[in-house]
């Protein structure tokens, strides 16, 4: 029998198993992840991550959904990604760089187990989220979208990775789970998209529930928050540093001005090690 060692991670609830490519071999994870992210016969998460060198930054992060496929970001994974770095050694460095394939992220350790990342800039171009809502250079806010005869309003940013923005008036009581696996794979979005459902509470608070494209609803997601404040933001709802309240926790979110990197702060955990067999 062969064994894949892993580390059981969550952030503000996200949770995630991190494969360590710098130590060991890992295997191909395009039919292998969803035996893991099983909750009922595998180890159970949101999403894997697996850690790798890189050759433009300190470490690359490959992430995947529960159902394989390849994802460009995840907010709340890189943070934990910083904490497992610094936990096993591989890094003393409070601030470092990750390769993604939603390009270079920067977290930075800020003691008591809470890290802060640069996110870089929102992506507001239409063509560039994808999207086939809006036009020329965006942004694309409360635009009509039509679902099975229904028409919603929403605003689209990319955060590395697309996301649909829909403000409802409760999120706990929002059709997450009948709207967001029609919105994810509408035509509208040539990529898939994930979905935020979203309540402004306050010039400085939101609430939010998403459902991740791949995976299905989650209790956090880093850049879909992130995404959330920039198009609430834009709309002039709330202030420019605002906390998101997510079902597994609160995601602190700046954003200093239109030409200004996103900053998101939040939390990093580890929840058990363990081996997972590779046949049965």
């Amino acid at each position: 029998m062969r064994w894949l060692e892993f580390t059981k991670m969550h952030g503000a609830g996200n949770d995630f198993v991190v494969l360590d490519a710098l130590a060991h071999e890992v295997p191909p994870l395009e039919k292998l992840a969803a035996r893991i992210a099983d909750r009922h016969l595998g180890v159970g998460c949101d999403q894997i991550l697996v850690v790798r060198p890189s050759q433009v930054a300190d470490f690359r992060m490959d992430i995947y959904d529960a159902d394989g496929s390849r994802v460009e970001m995840c907010g709340n994974g890189i943070r934990a990604l910083l904490k497992y770095l610094r936990d096993r050694g591989h890094t003393s460095a409070d601030e470092i760089s990750v390769e993604t394939l939603g390009g270079v992220v920067r977290p930075r350790w800020m003691g008591g187990d809470s890290v802060r990342v640069d996110m870089g800039r929102p992506v507001l171009a239409p063509a560039k989220i994808p999207t086939r809502l809006g036009s020329g250079d965006g942004p694309v806010l409360d635009a009509p979208l039509e679902v099975d005869g229904e028409t919603f309003a929403v605003s689209c940013v990319s955060m590395g990775n697309p996301h649909a923005v829909l403000y409802v008036d409760d999120p706990e009581t929002a059709p997450v789970a009948r709207l967001g696996p029609r919105i994810e794979v509408h035509p509208a979005f040539p990529n898939r998209t994930n979905v935020e459902f979203v309540s402004v509470e306050s010039r400085g608070r939101i609430r939010q529930r998403t459902f991740e494209r791949g995976t299905g609803e989650t209790l956090a997601c880093g850049s879909g928050a992130c995404a959330v404040a920039v198009a609430s933001m834009l709309r002039g709802v709330v202030d420019r540093d605002v906390s998101i309240e997510l079902r597994g926790g609160t995601l602190r979110i700046e954003w200093a001005d239109d030409d200004a990197h996103v900053f998101m702060t939040g939390p990093a955990a580890e929840v058990f090690t363990g081996r997972f067999p590779l046949e049965g």
